[in-house]
C-alpha cells in the first residue's frame, strides 16, 4: 500500500517551506521516526521524520523547490504482510573525492553581521545544511538508469547556490547522473550555464574540473589554472530566514522610533575576571568569554530597570512589562540573521548561563535553531566585536524595546588615577524604542551595564 506524506505546518502557521536536502532516495527502506528530509521555513531549518515503516516509492519534490503546506512530498510503500522489502542493490558509490562535504565554520561567536564561509577546506556544519559531523557514506548511484519519478539530480550546492523550480520534479536522464564533478564545480557550471554532460573531464577518474568549465565558457581547449570567469552581477532569491528577517527589520525600523546611545568603557577588570573564571573548576568544560559577563550585566540591569525589558502592544494600547528575561543573542548565519533566546535567563547561575550561551551558539551554527527558540524574546545582545567592529546602531528585534551592541575589546590609552595607562577598552551601544524608553531610562541602563563591566564586583552587589 502506498502512502503519501504531506508537508506539515512545523510551527506558527507557516504556509510553505523549501526542500533543502533529502536523506533518502527511491528504493531506500525507512523506519518510523527516521529523518528523511530537511526543510527550510521562513524561520529555521527543520528535520522531518517519516511516520511509517516501508520503502521509499517516490520523492515528490526536488531539493530547492518551495512546497505549500499540505502538499505530498514523499511516497512510502508499506508491505501488506508487515515486512518491508529490502532495498534494491546498487552499483558502487562514486569516489570519496566526489562526496560533498559540509561548509566551513563561520564566526566563532554569535554576532550581528557575518561573512560567507570559505568554499574550500570544509570542516564544520553551517546553518541550513544539517550535515552531521563524522564519517559519512555516499549513496551509490546508477549511472545507466534514470532517476525515479519526482527525483531531482543528486547534486548538492554550496552556500549561495540557487535553483529555480517551476513545477514538479521530472525524471533525470542518464547523462547528468553519470557526470563526475565536485559540488563546487557543479555550482560553477550552473552559474555559468554550462551543461556538464557535454564536457570531457580531465580530473581524477575523468571528473570535471573548474578548468574544464572555464574552458567551455571561453570556447578554448582545456587548460589548467585558467582564470575564474565571473559575471558582473549575481542574483540571489530572497527567501527563507533571510526573507523573514528582512521583513521584520523593515517593520521594526518603521514602527518603533529608534534612539541609540554609546558608552566607551575600561573593561580591563572584566577581561581579568574572564581569565579567572576559566581557571575555576565550575567552568572547566564551559565556554567562557567576555560575552558571558556582558549577558550577566544586562540581566542585572534589566532587573534594576524593568521598563527596559518591555514591549508595546499597539492593539491594546498598553506597555507590557516583562518580569522575566528571555535573553536574545543575535547570530549571523549564511542563511540570514537569527536571534535565538535563552528562556528565563534571569533565573540562571553564571555557570548555567555560560552553558546556555554555548549551546545557543552551537545550535545556530549547526542550523538547528527552531522557531520556538526564537520566539518570545524580551531583550537582545549583539556581539559585533567578534568581527573586529567597535560599535554600531542595531535595529530592535521586533517586539522588544532594547538591544545592546558589544564592540571589540582592544588596547587603548586610558587615564587611571590621573596617569596615562594602556587599558582594555570597548564601546557599548544601546538602541531602544523611544515610545517606551526615554533618554533618562536608556542612559541609566547603559550606564549601569558599563559600570558592572568596569568593575564586575558590582554584579554581585546589585544582584
Amino acid at each position: 500500500m502506498r502512502r503519501e506524506f504531506k508537508l506539515p505546518d512545523v510551527g506558527e502557521g507557516l504556509t510553505e517551506a523549501e526542500i533543502v536536502r533529502w536523506h533518502v532516495k527511491p528504493g531506500d527502506q525507512v523506519k518510523v521516526n527516521q529523518i528523511v528530509v530537511e526543510i527550510e521555513t521562513a524561520k529555521s531549518i527543520v528535520e522531518l521524520p517519516i511516520p511509517w515503516d516501508g520503502v521509499v516509492g517516490a520523492l515528490m519534490a526536488e531539493e530547492g523547490q518551495t512546497v505549500d503546506v499540505g502538499v505530498p512530498i514523499i511516497a512510502i510503500d508499506e508491505p501488506s504482510d508487515g515486512t518491508a522489502p529490502a532495498p534494491e542493490n546498487n552499483l558502487e558509490a562514486l569516489a570519496d573525492d566526489m562526496v560533498p562535504r559540509p561548509p566551513a565554520e563561520g564566526a566563532v561567536e554569535p554576532g550581528a553581521h557575518g561573512s560567507p564561509a570559505p568554499k574550500e577546506e570544509r570542516q564544520a556544519v553551517l546553518v541550513g545544511y544539517g550535515v552531521k559531523q563524522g564519517p559519512s557514506k555516499r549513496r551509490p548511484r546508477k549511472p545507466t538508469t534514470p532517476a525515479g519519478p519526482g527525483r531531482a539530480p543528486s547534486t548538492e550546492a554550496e552556500p549561495g547556490a540557487t535553483r529555480t523550480v517551476t513545477g514538479p520534479a521530472t525524471p533525470i536522464g542518464v547523462s547528468s547522473a553519470a557526470v563526475l564533478a565536485k559540488p563546487p564545480v557543479r555550482k560553477l557550471a550552473k552559474d555559468l550555464g554550462v551543461d556538464l554532460a557535454t564536457l570531457e573531464g580531465t580530473g581524477p577518474q575523468g571528473s570535471i574540473t573548474r578548468e574544464d568549465v572555464h574552458a567551455a565558457v571561453e570556447g578554448a581547449p582545456t587548460a589548467p589554472q585558467r582564470p575564474v570567469v565571473r559575471g558582473r552581477e549575481e542574483r540571489i532569491p530572497i527567501k527563507g530566514v533571510r526573507k523573514l528577517t528582512a521583513q521584520n527589520m523593515v517593520a521594526s525600523a518603521f514602527t518603533a522610533p529608534h534612539v541609540s546611545e554609546f558608552l566607551q568603557i575600561d573593561v580591563t577588570e572584566t577581561m581579568e575576571a574572564v581569565k579567572r573564571l576559566k581557571a575555576m573548576q565550575d567552568f572547566a568544560e564551559l565556554r567562557v568569554s567576555p560575552l558571558l559577563l556582558v549577558a550577566k550585566a544586562v540581566l542585572t540591569a534589566a532587573r534594576r530597570y524593568p521598563m527596559i525589558n518591555s514591549s508595546w502592544d499597539e492593539q491594546a494600547q498598553e506597555i507590557v512589562v516583562k518580569h522575566y528575561v528571555n535573553l536574545g543573542i543575535a547570530a549571523a548565519t549564511p542563511r540570514g540573521l537569527v536571534v535565538p533566546n535563552i528562556k528565563d535567563a534571569h533565573e540562571l547561575s553564571l555557570p548555567e548561563l555560560a552553558k546556555k550561551l554555548g549551546e545557543l551558539a552551537d545550535t545556530a551554527r549547526a542550523g538547528r535553531t527552531q522557531p520556538a527558540d526564537m520566539a518570545h524574546g524580551t531583550i537582545t545582545i549583539t556581539n559585533v566585536g567578534v568581527f573586529g567592529v567597535d560599535t554600531g546602531t542595531p535595529i530592535l528585534n521586533p517586539g522588544e524595546s532594547a538591544i545592546l551592541a558589544f564592540g571589540q575589546v582592544r588596547d587603548m590609552p586610558w587615564v587611571v588615577d590621573g596617569q596615562l595607562a594602556v587599558r582594555k577598552v570597548t564601546t557599548l551601544s544601546l538602541s531602544f524604542d523611544h515610545r517606551i524608553v526615554d533618554g533618562e531610562l536608556g542612559s541609566l541602563f547603559l550606564r549601569d551595564v558599563g559600570a558592572m563591566l568596569e568593575d564586575p564586583l558590582r554584579m554581585l552587589a546589585w544582584s
